[in-house]
């Protein structure tokens, strides 16, 4: 196959990517027909881009570079290929089927020594990602110029952050008007909400029961990397909601929705389950189980199972060993480890003590479970991270138990990402991401490692990637309260400050009783000068975290920034006496050097380096504490960072 060189020099030209979705999967299954496929995929879109006056720049494994002299005919070839693209697929076996993802923008290139350069290749190649598989996904500017002159619907995606692109790019699904109803194009039957399970026992208070096995059967099937899987917290809302299948599946862009519901009495569970195809309201699969407790796994195993094989998802080896493996045993045991996932999420003080107590109790049952021991390595480093413990016990203590999950189960994802976020906590950012990495790659879907690699990105200063991490978290559970913060908070840490507190008003606004959004912008509002604002909102903060010492901390350098210093040193001075949890001496260090008692804040700086005080790598590219920096003594504090976390 030859690829057409233009002349080099500069001109505006509409650039296409594509690429086979899920290449790796097909060839990892059967290599001679992965390459003889993907040379057919070849010779069909070859025969296509030339119709359209599309020129090959290059081939990147599997993905097409093409440029077109008019973004009309970049998308009527978009349109045709995928059209092409199904009809290829008709008849054939799953492993012989390839679905491809199109993207296309619009904007100046630079063509040199064959290639072609810019910032419209990069934008391309980056919005590539937000089409769906068999998908067309194209830019504002590309719709600019093709509105009203090709036949296909314009769905907006919203606004998004590109990797690597400066400003924020609307982006755009295109759906072929041909379709009589667009919802089935927008859809995905691949993005699965799992709905909260009915509880039909005779007991009410197994309710855990029933909220611990939706949760159970999320984590099953997300082990299957071509399904996207919506996390627990974005679909517990809907348990006992009044708004249909239909509505639900719009809410979560999601094209099937899995619903049923648990009995259990005694030793005995009955569970079933149904399949539904979204947008067509049509019943795809299911099934009713009346088992043992103890072969609940089995039950859960075959659930996923089936679901893959109604999507017509081809299960990997190591997939379908994943999901029938058995975490214990012992029923008693899986019961106790319910109750205290069920607890964990509930991410209040009390909630977690309470869940740590039956996850102790789970490992006593049977000492060879390796996900109770990664709940409770998760609950101690939540207390540390909500400044509930001392961090120096609390990650004494995780170690020792993600160190123990991963001795009985090195394969087990959610230790793995535990360890991953002990690691950055204690740090050790290199070896973290290594381990979040680690974590992703065995469960594609699971949100905690991909919020927990954003964090640890966002200290080591690479604020760009932390923001694309959280957006995949936020494309698997998109009503989560803390990703949500979380994105106002990396945009206040790229000083995008009004984006960021409009970000955080959003969350508040759903989530009134949370305080750490309070805190975040009244950060925002000292960038933003208004002071008051800012006030009010740390005070609010201080007041839903019920006094916290660190929240009253971060209250009293708030004082001290804006010259109020009585009332920073006596907030300082409360929350030191009081003690209502551990105290950062980062924070600390903070209120003494706008203070102006310079000596003790280093002193103080040093302290925290010595524990490893987290809220330090939270300062360190933090707006407003340029300051700090600008004094000599913070170039041998970062030295030490710097070697700390290399």
């Amino acid at each position: 196959m030859s690829e057409v060189k233009q002349a080099d020099g500069r001109r505006l030209g509409a650039i296409m990517f594509t690429d086979v979705v899920g290449y790796s999967s097909i060839s990892e299954n059967d290599e001679k027909t992965a390459l003889r496929i993907l040379e057919e995929h070849r010779k069909l879109l070859t025969a296509i881009f030339p119709k359209h006056e599309g020129v090959i720049v290059k081939t990147i494994g599997d993905a097409f570079l093409v440029e077109f002299a008019s973004a009309v005919e970049a998308v009527d070839c978009a349109l045709e290929a995928q059209s092409e693209m199904r009809k290829f697929n008709e008849g054939r076996g799953q492993n012989e089927r390839v679905t491809i993802r199109v993207a296309i923008h619009v904007g100046d290139i630079v063509h040199s020594g064959g290639d072609i350069l810019g910032d419209a290749v990069n934008v391309a190649a980056r919005v590539e990602q937000f089409a769906e598989p068999g998908g067309i996904c194209v830019t504002q500017q590309v719709v600019d110029q093709v509105r009203g002159k090709v036949q296909c619907q314009l769905v907006s995606l919203g606004t998004r952050e590109l990797k690597n692109i400066k400003n924020p790019v609307e982006l755009y699904r295109v759906v072929p008007s041909q379709t009589s109803n667009f919802e089935k194009e927008v859809l995905d039957s691949r993005r699965i909400a799992v709905l909260p399970l009915a509880n039909m026992s005779p007991d009410p208070n197994d309710r855990y029961f029933a909220d611990g096995m939706t949760e159970e059967l999320i984590s099953t099937i997300s082990k299957i990397g071509e399904l996207r899987v919506i996390s627990r917290t974005s679909i517990m809302r809907y348990r006992d909601s009044a708004l249909s299948l239909g509505q639900i599946a719009q809410e979560l862009g999601a094209g099937s929705i899995l619903e049923g519901s648990v009995r259990k009495a005694g030793n005995r569970v009955r569970i079933t389950a149904q399949l539904i195809q979204a947008d067509r309201d049509q019943h795809v699969w299911s099934q009713s189980y009346d088992r043992d407790l103890v072969d609940v796994f089995a039950i859960q195993g075959d659930i996923a199972e089936q679901v893959a094989e109604a999507l017509k998802v081809q299960l990997l080896s190591k997939e379908k060993k994943s999901i029938e493996k058995k975490p214990t045993t012992s029923p008693e045991a899986y019961t106790l480890y319910l109750k205290g996932r069920h607890y964990w999420n509930e991410r209040t003080e009390t909630g977690v003590n309470k869940a740590i107590k039956y996850f102790e109790e789970a490992v006593k049952t049977d000492p060879d479970f390796a996900l109770a021991y990664s709940g409770l390595a998760d609950a101690y480093l939540i207390m540390s991270d909500y400044s509930w413990m001392d961090p120096a016990e609390a990650g004494l203590l995780a170690k020792r138990n993600v160190t123990r999950a991963l001795e009985i189960d090195d394969s087990l994802a959610e230790a793995h990402a535990s360890h991953g976020l002990l690691l950055s906590q204690a740090w050790d950012l290199s070896w973290a991401e290594r381990e979040l990495k680690r974590s992703i790659e065995l469960k594609p879907n699971y949100v905690a490692a991909y919020q927990w690699y954003a964090i640890n990105q966002a200290f080591l200063g690479r604020y760009e990637e932390a923001d694309e991490f959280f957006a995949r978290a936020s494309s698997l559970d998109p009503f989560s309260r803390v990703l949500g913060m979380n994105r106002g908070v990396i945009l206040f840490y790229l000083r995008k400050y009004d984006e960021a507190n409009e970000q955080l008003d959003k969350v508040i606004e759903a989530n009134p009783d949370f305080a750490a959004p309070h805190f975040w912008k009244s950060l925002v509002c000292v960038q933003l000068r208004k002071f008051e604002n800012a006030m009010e909102e740390a005070k609010k903060a201080v007041e839903l975290d019920n006094g916290s010492a660190n929240m009253k901390l971060w209250l009293a350098s708030i004082y001290a920034q804006m010259g109020e210093k009585q009332s920073a040193t006596r907030v300082m001075n409360e929350a030191l006496s009081e003690k209502r949890g551990y105290s950062s001496p980062a924070a600390v260090a903070l209120i003494k050097f706008r203070l102006g008692d310079k000596e003790e804040a280093f002193s103080l700086f040093e302290k925290a380096l010595e524990t490893r005080d987290t809220s330090l790598l939270y300062l360190r590219g933090s707006p407003g504490f340029e300051e700090c920096q600008s004094d000599p003594r913070w170039a041998e504090i970062e030295k030490k960072i710097k070697l700390l976390t290399s």
